[in-house]
């Protein structure tokens, strides 16, 4: 494909159908699954390291590894379970533990109290509000032994809430871009739809608006969410990644790393990656 300045990327016809969209393309797309070993060397001069992880959902203090150390340390969202401000807290502090000069985060879909328009987290539990046999179905029935210590969000999460100020310790992004060492980085935490749970869009073209935020000179970009494809393939057999995310990284912005996690039913998520000829894919769950 030529390079071209002005491309524009259209909602797929079959946008809401993920699986189908990648039945009929995946044979065109060149993937190499790879396996990293934690490094064990010092970063050389002329190079910068970069750390990834993602969906640590509150529990940092139970990894059962140390976190490699780098120059960058980037975390791709879902740090609390449901973005209480003492989770957050926590949070901050584990960050100012580590060595790495820059920690670049951006949220995801359980940072309920980073998202001024996710309804409040009493609605997850509504059993009006969903199918029987629906995906959250089987995950509000494991939360619900939970409910009760956060029922508090019902009258806290009517206010716009400031939940990023308590995040001291990095660099937030929410469809924004940093520069660090020269290297642009953008951070963007939408994904489709999924049990009224934050950052949540439907699919095609309100999330495409998201993606188009992305600059094209972006040379890694962060995502909560998959593309369609890449990371994204659940216990049922779906590919559940975003259909217009994968034409935007690989048509239009082109960045040189794409990372993501939020989808937790892959294994060997830590230290997993996927090289393209278009991108190199970095999927981080450690959930």
């Amino acid at each position: 494909m030529e390079e071209d300045d002005d491309v524009r990327i259209n909602v797929h016809p079959l946008t809401n159908n993920p699986s189908a969209v990648w039945s009929s393309i995946w044979h065109m797309q060149k993937v190499i699954p790879i396996h990293l070993e934690s490094p064990s060397d010092a970063v050389t001069p002329n190079k910068v390291r970069f750390v990834c992880m993602s969906d640590t959902h509150a529990l940092t203090h139970n990894l059962n590894f140390k976190v490699p150390y780098g120059d960058v340390l980037l975390h791709a969202g879902d740090f609390t379970s449901f973005g209480r401000d003492e989770e957050i807290k926590t949070f901050n502090r584990w960050l100012g533990t580590l060595p790495h000069k820059y920690k670049i985060v951006i949220a995801g879909n359980h940072e309920i109290s980073f998202d001024p328009n996710c309804e409040n987290i009493m609605q997850i539990f509504n059993p009006t509000t969903r199918s029987a046999n629906s995906a959250e179905s089987h995950l509000v029935t494991c939360l619900n032994i939970i409910k009760k210590p956060f029922a508090r969000f019902t009258e806290r999460h009517t206010a716009t809430s400031n939940a990023s100020q308590y995040l001291t310790n990095c660099i937030y992004l929410e469809d924004s871009p940093v520069v660090v060492y020269g290297i642009k980085i953008y951070g963007s935490p939408w994904q489709p739809e999924f049990g009224k749970w934050a950052f949540n869009l439907p699919r095609g073209k309100p999330l495409l608006s998201k993606w188009n935020k992305i600059p094209d000179d972006t040379d890694i970009l962060i995502t909560h969410g998959p593309p369609l494809g890449h990371g994204d393939l659940v216990r049922n057999g779906d590919h559940v990644g975003c259909v217009e995310l994968l034409s935007t990284v690989q048509q239009r912005v082109r960045p040189k790393y794409h990372v993501f996690g939020h989808i937790h039913e892959v294994v060997n998520a830590a230290l997993s990656g996927v090289f393209d000829t278009k991108a190199k894919w970095i999927w981080c769950d450690i959930g």
